[in-house]
């Protein structure tokens, strides 16, 4: 081949390579990029947290109930409530006394003595004549054989007539008193109704009145004498833990 021709050749194989590379050149430059972070799903950032000294709002809690008022008069309390006192008009307790049973009194032998007394100084009275005849009735080595009592035999606008002592279980043989002062007898017996005073013997009379309205409603007619049973062992007039069981003896 002439010489011209080889040259003319080696020029378009150089050509022909040149062109191939750019081609492999284009190709790589068409290859799609890789997303970019722009177009990555976004997520909403977390809270920040609260500046320093900053408070957090506090959980709100429920309000407390309003106090319902207390029920005014007439008015039902709520159940469960306890029930409020009922005082009297006068701000006093209630007298006991104002209904009674009938019971009948046995006989039994009686120390006691004779005494009389003001009003205002009978239970004084009473509890010194009491202690006079627990004296002498432990000495003679007797028994009593209840509570002590008083018996009312006579009264007036003044004072009373009483016999107080305490009742034996067995009387002395051939003896009708223990002492001068302490005389051996009988307590009262027959129908009675019994009636009860809780509270100072200084309030006694209002058990009275009511022993009297009681009687004078039902038409009971009871004799002039009544008998005092002190059920406990009270020193002062005015302890309101005094209780004292009283028989009004009926006709």
């Amino acid at each position: 081949m002439p010489k011209k021709w080889i040259c003319y050749a080696a020029a378009g194989l150089l050509a022909l390579l040149a062109g191939a590379m750019a081609d492999v050149a284009c190709a790589d430059d068409a290859t799609p990029a890789p997303p970019s972070a722009q177009s990555a799903p976004t997520t909403a950032p977390p809270p920040s947290a609260p500046a320093s000294g900053a408070q957090a709002p506090a959980a709100e809690t429920p309000a407390p109930p309003t106090p319902q008022p207390p029920a005014a008069s007439g008015e039902t309390s709520p159940p469960g409530a306890p029930e409020a006192a009922k005082p009297t008009e006068s701000g006093k307790p209630q007298a006991e006394g104002s209904t009674g049973e009938t019971v009948d009194l046995a006989q039994r032998p009686f120390a006691f003595i004779e005494g009389k007394a003001d009003r205002d100084e009978v239970y004084g009275a009473i509890l010194g004549s009491l202690g006079l005849v627990k004296r002498d009735i432990d000495k003679a080595g007797l028994k009593p054989s209840g509570r002590p009592l008083a018996v009312f035999v006579e009264s007036d606008d003044t004072g009373f007539r009483y016999h107080a002592g305490y009742p034996l279980e067995t009387a002395p043989e051939g003896k009708a008193s223990l002492s001068e002062a302490v005389k051996i007898g009988v307590t009262p017996s027959g129908k009675a109704m019994r009636f009860q005073h809780l509270g100072a013997y200084a309030d006694i009379d209002a058990t009275y009145d009511a022993i009297t309205a009681y009687l004078d409603e039902k038409g009971i007619d009871a004799q002039d004498s009544f008998v005092e049973e002190y059920a406990n062992d009270v020193k002062d007039v005015d302890d309101p833990n005094l209780e004292v069981d009283i028989y009004v003896l009926l006709k």
